[in-house]
């Protein structure tokens, strides 16, 4: 027999879809997958292309992107240990609507569109979390959207960065540390900007002694400060 849920009902859009699910489901979901395996800057999912399966991702970091017409890249999503990729299009049988790439070596389950469909079905509770996970992505990028039309882009820059901090980071005697490997282009495109207003905008913070930078690792440093430029 099944066991209860051992998740609330109601997460937050950043809890990944694994840890929502209770023991049993867990693990008839993990059987089904197959290893995988894509190396660092790895296109793993395309934009336009059809839907075969969806990816449960074991270790690693990908960021999802979209493209215009310019060839601007804008940064959707990052997705990480426990998160699934790819099953709005599996689940709708509709082509990609996004590109997904590896930040770093990732090790994924792959699953296979019908059995993916297969298992939701048949853990109607499993599907209801899927649900509830696809709606909180919903509700983020209509916030984010509100973002770009009212605030300024150091406001979007440090709330991204707050953002990262809660949900990414990893506490260090400086501060807490965001070890997803983004390059200044990337964040350029999660918050609406070019690569140079970017880094200029980073050397503000660094020398205020807000943020520090190693290389593609950030501290924040005074998340009380940085909680002033969001707002301001």
């Amino acid at each position: 027999m099944s066991s209860a849920p051992l998740v609330p009902d109601r997460l937050d859009d950043k809890v990944p879809f694994l840890a929502r699910l209770d023991a049993d489901a867990r693990a008839s979901l993990l059987a089904l997958g197959t290893a995988v395996q894509y190396p660092a800057r790895s296109v793993v999912i395309r934009e336009g292309e059809h839907a075969t399966h969806v990816l449960l991702i074991m270790r690693g970091w990908l960021k999802v992107t979209s493209s215009s017409g310019t060839g601007y890249e804008a940064l959707l999503a990052l997705r990480g240990p426990g998160d699934i990729v790819g099953e709005t299009s599996a689940v709708n049988a509709s082509s990609r609507s996004a590109t997904v790439t590896a930040l770093e070596a990732v090790q994924a389950l792959s699953i296979r569109e019908s059995d993916f469909t297969s298992f939701l079905s048949a853990q109607p509770q499993a599907a209801l979390q899927l649900l509830r996970l696809m709606t909180g992505r919903l509700v983020a990028g209509d916030r984010k959207r509100l973002e770009y039309a009212s605030c300024t882009v150091r406001q979007r820059l440090a709330r991204l960065l707050l953002e990262l901090a809660a949900s990414h980071g990893e506490p260090v005697p400086e501060g807490v540390a965001i070890r997803v490997p983004l390059t200044r282009s990337e964040i350029a495109g999660s918050v609406g900007a070019s690569r140079e207003a970017v880094t200029r905008l980073l050397g503000e913070l660094r020398e205020r002694q807000i943020v520090e930078v190693r290389g593609r690792v950030l501290i924040v440093r005074q998340p009380e400060k940085l909680r002033q430029v969001g707002a301001n």
